[in-house]
């Protein structure tokens, strides 16, 4: 039973993280194509509130629910080889979210501040934009990987 709920978690926090991260680009980019600043501003706001609910708590649930589902099973979690490339790919994902993603983020969220209330949209904010978005599709590769190697869990 153990085992069930945390394997449960962990597939909650893989549809939590891996749904947010592909959605919310998606809307993010309707969003810009209005061209309009208080529209970008509140999509670029609702981006901080769901990363920081559903990215980070999909995050801790993967890695909660999926360690403690090794465990139980009476594996180690860096043994089997599919375990070990799956956390390497959670993690290369991550590290791109942390060093380059979050930072754009960050800014591009201070910009939209400033032009909210329908001031001019600055060049640096594009510039911005198009790194999250490329980088943001670079970070998804792994953590569609990672789905199939545990799904197929090769050897």
């Amino acid at each position: 039973m153990l085992f069930e709920a945390l394997k449960t978690m962990h597939l909650f926090g893989v549809v939590l993280l891996v749904g947010n991260v592909t959605i919310t680009a998606f809307w993010k980019v309707f969003a810009d194509r209005t061209g309009h600043p208080a529209v970008i501003a509140f999509g670029q706001r609702l981006v901080t509130i769901t990363d920081f609910v559903f990215t980070a708590g999909g995050i801790v649930l993967v890695y909660i629910g999926g360690v403690g589902a090794a465990l139980v099973q009476g594996l180690h979690p860096f043994a089997p080889g599919w375990l070990l490339w799956g956390q390497i790919l959670f993690l290369s994902s991550g590290a791109i979210w942390a060093a380059i993603l979050v930072p754009a983020q960050i800014r591009m969220a201070r910009a939209a501040r400033a032009f909210a209330d329908g001031g001019p949209i600055p060049d640096s904010y594009w510039r911005d934009n198009r790194r999250w978005l490329f980088w943001g599709v670079v970070a998804c590769v792994p953590l569609f990987v990672a789905i199939a190697v545990m799904v197929f869990k090769p050897q």
